[in-house]
């Protein structure tokens, strides 16, 4: 049961990669669509727009890495519990 530990590990630094990188992609967006308003004051609204529908995606992308990653973690660890559970009544302990 040494591998459980690192399941958990692996599962953390999943998830705050997956928040590092949406995190990382709303910044740029934003970045560049202040940029283009900035550049274009006339088409602020077309900018604001199409920069809205763009971060609900890259958040919906960063929720649903963020959930696969904790559904892994207790998916695979309530897995591997019950593996030990049989293995332990196989075993007569």
């Amino acid at each position: 049961m040494e591998g459980l530990g690192l399941v958990g590990l692996g599962a953390g630094i999943g998830a705050g990669l997956t928040l590092f990188g949406g995190g990382w992609g709303i910044g740029r967006l934003a970045s560049a669509a202040m940029e283009g308003m900035a550049r274009q004051p006339e088409a602020a609204g077309d900018i604001r727009g199409g920069m809205m529908i763009t971060a609900v995606f890259i958040e919906g992308a960063t929720l649903f890495g963020v959930v696969v990653c904790l559904l892994l973690s207790l998916g695979v660890m309530g897995y591997l519990g019950a593996m030990a559970d049989v293995a332990k009544a196989g075993a007569g302990i």
